[in-house]
């Protein structure tokens, strides 16, 4: 069971109730609200993995561009 609080605690940023934290190369993006709804994508080849659906990932994205500064990628 994911310990949602703790990936609230040790992300980067949290945007609209999704928590992005680095890891590696590559950003793990968890839906706080559903934690079932998780990403791993990555800065220059998008979406590794996922349980997203399409909008859902493109809501990420969209998310991930416009604040990627916060995270000094």
């Amino acid at each position: 069971m994911i310990d949602v609080a703790k990936v609230a605690d040790e992300a980067d940023v949290i945007v609209n109730g999704y928590a992005f934290t680095k890891c590696e190369q590559n950003i793990r993006v968890l839906n706080l609200k559903n934690p079932n709804r998780a990403s791993v994508i990555n800065e220059k080849s998008g979406v590794i993995e996922t349980s997203m659906d399409d909008i859902e990932i493109a809501i990420i994205m969209d998310y991930y561009n416009r604040n990627k500064k916060f995270m000094e990628v």
